[in-house]
């Protein structure tokens, strides 16, 4: 009996050791709110930050982004070049609104028709990747209906949507509103814990990447 008790006292000892070991333990890892891409990915301007916003009109997270967003923009420094960057996550719907993004900024209006488009697709409910409902938006919308069609079924619509995938790619996009900082550093809504993190996060990447850009 008594070399019973004593084992089982061992076993009561050793089970408390291990508990006070894992109580001790932090049981999540500290996680980053950016991401370092492995390889870099080479940016447009040189000598400035590149920032990009991955979006789709499709979204309706970044629907709710836009604003605040734009507000951001206007406030970046003359060392900071940012760049719109549709994706289509190989959807017919949203290749058509990709599309449509670069049809307006061949037209000079990508900035100011943007919130018009988020508009008539989130609030209105109109099917904007439907080429009908398309050239009657861009018709009420005061656009050349023309120039609007000829545009964006041409060649170089289409070859600005294949790269943007291929951009895409590289960024490993998963989703939207996510944004990329000079060709090394991805940040979401979701990893940063809601848009204005996001945007606070994407500030000090610029700092860091000004930095780096120094260092050469």
């Amino acid at each position: 009996m008594n070399r019973r008790l004593a084992l089982k006292q061992l076993v009561a000892l050793g089970a408390l050791s291990t508990l006070g070991a894992s109580a001790s333990a932090p049981v999540f890892a500290q996680r980053e709110a950016f991401q370092t891409l492995g390889t870099k990915v080479p940016t447009e301007v040189a000598g400035k930050v590149e920032v990009i916003e991955f979006f789709s009109y499709g979204c309706p997270h970044c629907h709710d982004f836009e604003p605040l967003l734009n507000g951001w923009v206007k406030k970046l420094q003359g060392d900071v070049s940012f760049v719109k960057v549709p994706i289509t996550f190989n959807r017919p719907e949203w290749t058509a609104l990709a599309r449509l993004y670069y049809t307006l900024e061949a037209m000079g209006q990508a900035e100011e028709k943007g919130p018009a488009v988020f508009a008539a697709i989130h609030e209105q409910k109109q099917p904007l990747y439907r080429d009908d409902a398309l050239m009657q938006w861009a018709a009420g919308a005061g656009l050349d209906s023309k120039r609007f069609g000829d545009i964006y079924k041409s060649f170089g619509v289409q070859s600005k949507v294949q790269r943007s995938n291929q951009i895409a790619a590289a960024y490993k996009v998963s989703g939207v509103p996510m944004m990329a900082v000079d060709g090394r550093y991805t940040v979401s809504a979701s990893s940063a814990g809601g848009f204005e993190q996001m945007l606070k996060e994407v500030d000090q990447l610029i700092a860091r990447s000004r930095s780096e850009q120094k260092k050469g």
